[in-house]
């Protein structure tokens, strides 16, 4: 009897909730005006700080145009790779970063007024928790700044880690 109860409790739910994907019909996808904020870093890119070069940077749209891929190469040595998207279950961007010495990030974020502004927690170079800022300026010449600021006093005061210029190669 508990069998039956559940069965027919249960049958409405399981033809009403995936009815979508029964018909064949494409998941949500990545088509929003959202989901499109971040295209800017799309590309092949020159890395510079200061006017050195810093390293170079390919950014590629994956997944169906839901990741932006990002492939990192330091002047000095030294890969990494981030994962972008749109979460649009809580309206924000993600980033996953990971670099060949097993360092990694996972920051959180907006886009307004031309910037993404991504923000998370680290260890610091002491091995304490700190604040991290990466900020993405879509800068009217196409070039793309990147600045990435740690804190270790709750956002009291900023150091710049990294503020690199990239260039379309």
């Amino acid at each position: 009897m508990k069998r039956l109860l559940l069965l027919v409790w249960l049958a409405p739910r399981v033809v009403a909730a995936p009815a979508v994907m029964a018909q064949g019909a494409p998941p949500p996808g990545c088509t929003s005006a959202e989901a499109r904020q971040f295209d800017f870093w799309i590309g092949n890119w020159n890395v510079t700080v200061g006017g050195q070069q810093a390293g170079t940077n390919e950014v590629t749209l994956e997944e169906g145009r839901c990741v932006l891929h990002e492939h990192w190469t330091g002047s000095r040595g030294g890969t990494g790779q981030s994962f972008n998207f749109f979460d649009r279950t809580i309206g924000k961007w993600h980033q996953f970063w990971v670099d060949d010495s097993g360092n990694y990030l996972h920051l959180t974020g907006t886009y307004a007024d031309g910037r993404l502004v991504l923000t998370g927690e680290a260890p610091g170079p002491d091995g304490k928790p700190a604040d991290q800022r990466l900020t993405f300026f879509n800068n009217p010449d196409g070039t793309v700044r990147q600045l990435w600021e740690t804190s270790a006093d709750h956002g009291a005061s900023w150091q710049v880690v990294f503020d690199g210029l990239y260039r379309k190669r």
